[in-house]
C-alpha cells in the first residue's frame, strides 16, 4: 500500500492507496519541522493517524511513503523522514516540500507556475519535473503574501486600529467572542499565531461583500501578484492550491485577469492531484 500525504501548518491531509485500487483518507494535526521535533511529529502520526488506519492493515503493509508537507527544507527534511520511518519501519520513505507537492497535483508533468494559498503561502516555477526558481515565502512576519495567516493579521490589525467601519468591528468582536487582549495573547504569547490568524481571517469570506472587505482581499491578492508571480515568466500559467485561493477564488481570478496573468486552475485540496501523479509517475508495475 502507498501513503501520500500533504501536510500544511494547520492539518495534514493522508491518503492510503490499496493494491486493489481504493483510496481512503484521513485527516490529523499539521506537521512541521520548523515547529515540531522529530519525535512530536513521530507522536502525532502514532496517536492520530495509525488508530484511524487500524482497520486496514490486514490489507498489507505500506510499502511506499510519500510525504509533501510545510517546512520540508532540503535541511528538516532529515528530521520528517526519521519520525516517519520510526513508525512506517518497513516502508521507502520520501519526504518532498509542499511546493513540490502543489506543482505535482496542479501541473503533472507540465510546465508552469505552482502556488500555495492556505495557512502560509509559497509559489514556484515548476519545469515538469522539478523547480527552476522559487521566490522565497519568509513566514507570515516577513511575507506569505496571499496566505491565511496574513490576510488575518491585516484584517485584525485593520479593525483593531478602526481603518475599517465600527459595524464590522463590533460584528467580528462579538462573532469571536473576543477583544484586543485575546487577540494580542493568542499572536504574541501562544503557540501557532499564524493558524490563530488564519482562523479569523474567515471572517473576510462570510463579509465579501462589504466593499470594504472586498477591498482589503483585493489588495490581499495584489500584493502577491506583485511581490511573486511578477518575478516569474509572463507567458506561463499559473495554478493555486489551498483553502484561500479556493474560498477567494473569484476575487484571485479579478486580480489575475487585471494583470494579465493566465490561470491554470484553481484546487482546494492537493490530494487528488498528487493520487493521479503517484497513479501515473510512481507505482511501481
Amino acid at each position: 500500500m502507498i501513503l501520500i500525504a500533504d501536510s500544511g501548518s494547520t492539518k495534514t491531509h493522508w491518503c492510503l492507496m490499496a493494491n486493489n485500487g481504493e483510496n481512503n483518507e484521513f485527516f490529523t494535526d499539521g506537521i512541521n519541522p520548523f515547529f515540531q521535533t522529530s519525535d512530536a511529529m513521530q507522536n502525532s502520526v502514532s496517536n492520530q493517524l495509525l488508530p484511524q488506519m487500524g482497520h486496514l492493515m490486514w490489507v498489507g503493509p505500506v510499502t511506499n511513503v510519500f510525504f509533501y508537507g510545510a517546512g520540508c527544507t532540503p535541511e528538516k527534511i532529515p528530521f520528517v523522514t526519521r519520525a516517519l520511518q520510526a513508525v512506517f519501519k518497513k516502508a521507502q520513505v520520501e519526504v518532498n516540500s509542499d511546493m513540490l507537492g502543489a506543482a505535482r497535483a496542479l501541473l503533472g508533468n507540465n510546465p508552469g507556475v505552482a502556488c500555495i494559498l492556505g495557512t502560509g503561502s509559497n509559489s514556484c516555477q515548476y519545469d515538469g519535473e522539478k523547480f527552476l526558481k522559487n521566490v522565497p515565502a519568509l513566514g507570515f512576519i516577513l511575507g506569505d503574501e496571499g496566505s491565511g495567516a496574513v490576510l488575518g493579521k491585516r484584517l485584525v490589525a485593520d479593525l483593531l486600529k478602526n481603518q475599517l467601519s465600527d459595524e464590522l468591528k463590533e460584528k467580528f468582536l462579538t462573532q469571536y467572542n473576543t477583544s484586543q487582549a485575546d487577540i494580542v495573547e493568542n499572536v504574541y504569547r501562544k503557540p501557532f499565531p499564524n493558524r490563530f490568524l488564519a482562523k479569523l481571517s474567515k471572517f473576510a469570506a462570510e463579509n465579501i461583500s462589504n466593499p470594504l472587505i472586498y477591498d482589503l482581499v483585493y489588495d490581499h491578492f495584489r500584493q502577491f501578484v506583485t511581490r511573486n508571480l511578477k518575478q516569474y515568466p509572463a507567458e506561463l500559467p499559473v495554478g493555486f492550491v489551498g483553502s484561500i485561493a479556493y474560498y477567494y477564488k473569484d476575487v484571485l481570478e479579478k486580480v489575475l485577469n487585471d494583470n494579465g496573468i493566465q490561470l491554470a486552475n484553481i484546487l482546494q485540496d492537493p490530494i487528488p492531484g498528487l493520487i493521479n501523479y503517484h497513479k501515473k509517475n510512481l507505482i511501481p508495475t
